[in-house]
């Protein structure tokens, strides 16, 4: 994670006030969580929502720092992420909001929410995941991965799963701020190496954007 953009590391490591002027800024939320139990425990993809939260990790734009909530938190997350004006994630729509609903006291489709999946697969025509595009990007990568996970809480090990969560939360808004900024993210193509997706992701204008849910499984 050494070459990867530190963009807030003064307001997050400083211990300095975020300007007032931060209050009246859009409160992006960038969102991911890990289960207690895989697809095999539960029957299939289709199933996430079975899975039971173990971890669920936000960092607020607004705030500038991270939120970690555990499963009898669940509905605190809910909440948190209905305060936003823009919640982000990766595969958020068709695998999180599975896995979290059951907590929740609302429709979290509700929620004004942009996946990156959901828009790199549209514009490609096929999946490429999140570790995919971060390596080729930010020339970054996750730290773990979901099966070390899901063995972190067997064994109880929540503080791992919570810094792992973290990494990928913070690869998740890296990447997106990349692309916000230079208007495309990088991927490799089989046949022609690595190249540069355009997007147009403008925090602006994805503020009522209303969410999709393409119900697919997690990259």
């Amino acid at each position: 994670m050494a070459e990867q953009f530190n963009l807030f590391a003064e307001s997050e490591d400083s211990g300095q006030d975020v300007p007032d002027s931060a209050s009246s800024e859009p409160r992006t939320l960038f969102f991911d969580l890990e289960t207690q139990k895989s697809a095999g425990e539960v029957g299939g993809w289709s199933n996430s929502h079975l899975m039971k939260l173990a971890v669920g990790v936000v960092w607020d734009s607004r705030e500038k720092e991270y939120f970690t909530f555990l499963e009898d938190q669940a509905d605190q997350l809910a909440q948190k992420l209905r305060s936003a004006d823009l919640v982000v994630g990766f595969n958020v729509i068709g695998f999180d909001y599975s896995v979290l609903q059951p907590y929740a006291s609302f429709d979290l489709h509700e929620i004004n929410t942009f996946d990156m999946l959901i828009d790199v697969h549209k514009k490609l025509g096929f999946r490429v995941s999140l570790n995919h595009l971060a390596q080729h990007t930010l020339k970054a990568e996750k730290s773990a991965d979901g099966l070390l996970s899901l063995q972190w809480y067997k064994e109880g090990k929540i503080d791992k799963i919570v810094e792992y969560c973290k990494k990928d939360v913070e690869i998740t808004r890296d990447l997106f701020l990349f692309g916000e900024k230079n208007g495309f993210v990088n991927y490799e193509s089989r046949d022609r190496g690595v190249q540069k997706l355009p997007v147009d992701w403008k925090v602006a204008q994805l503020i009522g954007t209303p969410a999709t849910d393409p119900k697919r499984p997690p990259a």
